[in-house]
């Protein structure tokens, strides 16, 4: 009994990770197969961070503490995590328009590996955008070491989650490409102030306090800093949290936009 248990467990994993592998496959064919993306995702850090943060880096920077094109650099790869992949999310818009995600949906298998490997489809859009972040950078005289981009790398699943999961909240109420698109855009921009992206927030205080604690994009960025900064004596003129404590906010707040926005996005496709 106990054996037949454990290979029902295990078919079922199965079939959930490639479930996850399957959509994740189908969103990267789908991004090689659109030149205009890829331009797209290695063009936005020439205006997201030459123009926005150089224009900042040249006349705001000074009294600091800390190197502002480092702090800057670490941000835009963040920000560009979250900023491509919730862009991914709203070709779900497309999908539903052409009955392909109620095609999804009822196939015997988890909702959540359907929306999770959507996620990571789009995260690759957003993995690719960071060599753009990257060459943009070493252009303004801006680089890090090899070991800390592969750190970088590693975290960049977990920021793309939780980036792709405050998304679903808003494309599981939203039917309209346009009108997804004027609301991812209005997640994120705000998260790039905000949050740190680019300008310090350690003395935050009132409504801008309040927002920036519940962003998700806040605990990514101190989390990917901690990483960075870890044994510089910068750590703590940039680093907010505990690492520890920026990991679970963002695994906390991961799951609970997930949830939500799961939930919105099945009702939604059930009373078509």
């Amino acid at each position: 009994m106990t054996e037949l248990v454990l290979s029902q467990k295990k078919s079922w994993l199965f079939r959930e990770l490639n479930t996850i592998v399957t959509v994740m496959a189908r969103e990267i064919t789908i991004f090689f197969k659109s030149p205009a993306t890829a331009i797209t995702s290695l063009a936005m850090p020439i205006v997201m961070m030459g123009m926005i943060g150089g224009n900042i880096m040249q006349n705001m920077a000074g009294g600091l503490g800390f190197q502002f094109g480092q702090f800057m650099l670490v941000g835009m790869l963040v920000n560009m995590l979250f900023m491509m992949t919730t862009m991914g999310m709203t070709s779900l818009v497309d999908d539903h328009d052409i009955d392909f995600n109620q095609e999804m949906l009822v196939s015997p298998v988890s909702r959540y590996s359907l929306i999770i490997g959507k996620i990571l489809g789009s995260a690759f859009a957003a993995i690719f955008s960071m060599a753009g972040t990257l060459v943009v950078g070493f252009a303004m005289g801006i680089t890090l070491p090899i070991n800390k981009l592969l750190m970088i790398l590693a975290l960049s699943p977990l920021m793309c989650l939780s980036g792709g999961a405050l998304a679903m909240i808003i494309i599981g109420l939203i039917k309209s490409k346009r009108a997804a698109n004027m609301a991812v855009m209005l997640i994120v921009m705000p998260q790039m102030f905000l949050s740190g992206a680019i300008i310090p927030i350690n003395n935050s205080s009132g409504l801008l306090l309040v927002l920036n604690r519940i962003m998700p994009m806040t605990y990514c960025l101190d989390l990917v800093r901690a990483v960075v900064y870890n044994g510089s004596p910068e750590y703590s003129n940039v680093v907010m949290f505990n690492p520890m404590v920026n990991f679970a906010a963002i695994v906390a707040l991961t799951v609970v936009c997930l949830m939500v926005g799961t939930y919105f996005f099945a009702q939604s496709e059930k009373n078509r």
